[in-house]
């Protein structure tokens, strides 16, 4: 078949939404379907992100006013070969490196701006800076639908935009997938979007050959809010198991010492508050933090305790990969919303290491971690983490070190991005041939 993928997120930001679906573009080219992308003109390019075949056609577009002018700064300064700093790649969800936790903040005049233009666009653009682009992507989907027709059109939200545009393609009588990840009235949807994204969302409910969505509790809350009951599947976030696994040992992480790596995001609905003070007793463990940026508690601890916890900055996709593969511990933090689960769970399963899951105690991360045995769960509480911390550096002294777990990788294939993308195109399949 011919899938037309619509996808605001896609290499080289390295998003998870933009993982996601260089995953799945690159599994369902591999399973014979040919593969066009309409996305933004972002600038740069990609760094340590999954390789796609040279047969998956990509078309870019002007990404609007604000960030459009951005990506044009950000490839100019890419042609002249200049390394690109915080300023060039923050405001599109792109990552460098962190400033050390001992110096100051390396944002600068350049930062502070973008925010201030971005932030005041998204004060009139539904449903936020990125809804600029709909005016250029509607005018070239309909350039893409009259030239080259595809038999299914797939939609990657977020944002909203990438909804709008499929909307306007189902409309063509094209069969539809929404892949809906999170809601689209979401807990942090402002106030004044929350009505209209209420209407969007029933929109997609109404009229979606087919919707995805990665939780059970997001797929509950469609079937409450809008009852949309059938027509509806979980496709979570996955694993590259088959990533090799890095030769040698770089030096990075010492083996007299218990290694946490976490790789990931920090939200309000998201904190290390309650992991961080349970290290400070724990001068036998070392927390490795690699995120695009850090709380304020993150980064006074780290000055504080340099030892105990070392910030390594933005990894690039790969590179984070094959520290997870390294590591002692990779430590998930829950997120509060149910319907929410972070994608890292997922992607931590392709590294066959133990994984300490911080949430609630019947948590759905809880009960998936603990029956696939691949790791541990306890509150998000100083004592409770303190308490396995410290049995975890125990039965490392001991050498009987993730005794009991399964950390291979045939329990998790499942997860496996391929194993994802067989789900959707038998979804495909099965809705061009309804049409």
């Amino acid at each position: 078949m011919h899938i037309l993928l619509i996808a605001y997120e896609f290499p080289p930001s390295p998003s998870p939404q933009s993982l996601r679906w260089t995953y799945l573009a690159r599994y369902l080219a591999e399973r014979g379907h040919r593969i066009s992308v309409l996305t933004i003109n972002l600038g740069g390019t990609s760094t340590g992100l999954p390789a796609l075949p040279a047969d998956i056609v990509v078309t870019r577009t002007f990404a609007g006013p604000v960030r459009g002018c951005l990506a044009t700064l950000r490839e100019r300064r890419h042609r002249r070969g200049l390394r690109r700093d915080r300023a060039d790649v923050a405001d599109i969800g792109g990552v460098p490196a962190l400033a050390p936790t001992n110096s100051a903040s390396r944002q600068g005049w350049k930062q502070a701006l973008s925010d201030l233009l971005q932030g005041a666009a998204a004060r009139v653009i539904f449903p936020d800076v990125r809804g600029e682009w709909l005016p250029w992507a509607r005018r070239r989907l309909d350039r893409m639908l009259e030239t080259d027709p595809p038999d299914l059109v797939i939609s990657s939200h977020e944002p909203a935009t990438s909804l709008q545009l499929g909307l306007r393609a189902k409309r063509r009588g094209l069969p539809w997938i929404a892949d809906l990840g999170d809601p689209v009235l979401a807990p942090y949807t402002p106030a004044r979007w929350r009505r209209r994204a209420w209407m969007l969302e029933r929109k997609v409910a109404e009229t979606a050959d087919h919707i995805l969505v990665t939780t059970p509790a997001a797929a509950a809350l469609l079937a409450e809010r809008h009852h949309r009951d059938a027509g509806v599947t979980v496709v979570t976030q996955g694993h590259a198991g088959d990533h090799p696994v890095p030769p040698g040992d770089d030096g990075l992480f010492a083996p007299y010492r218990l290694e946490l790596l976490y790789t990931g995001s920090f939200y309000r609905f998201r904190r290390p508050d309650a992991l961080l003070e349970a290290l400070r007793e724990l001068p036998e463990a070392r927390l490795n933090i690699a995120s695009v940026a850090l709380p304020a508690s993150v980064i006074e601890f780290a000055r504080e305790l340099p030892d105990q916890v070392r910030v390594l900055g933005f990894l690039p996709h790969a590179q984070a990969l094959d520290l997870q593969r390294r590591a002692d511990v990779l430590v998930n933090i829950g997120n509060a919303d149910p319907s929410q689960v972070p994608g890292k769970i997922y992607e931590y399963l392709g590294a066959c290491r133990p994984i300490l899951h911080l949430g609630d105690a019947d948590d759905a991360i809880a009960t998936f971690v603990a029956g696939l045995r691949r790791g541990w769960s306890c509150e998000n509480r100083e004592g409770p983490i303190a308490e396995r911390v410290r049995s975890l550096i125990a039965d490392k002294r001991a050498g009987r070190f993730a005794d009991g777990l399964d950390l291979g990788p045939a329990s998790v294939a499942p997860w496996h991005w391929r194993a994802s993308a067989a789900t959707i195109d038998a979804l495909a399949r099965s809705l061009v041939r309804k049409a």
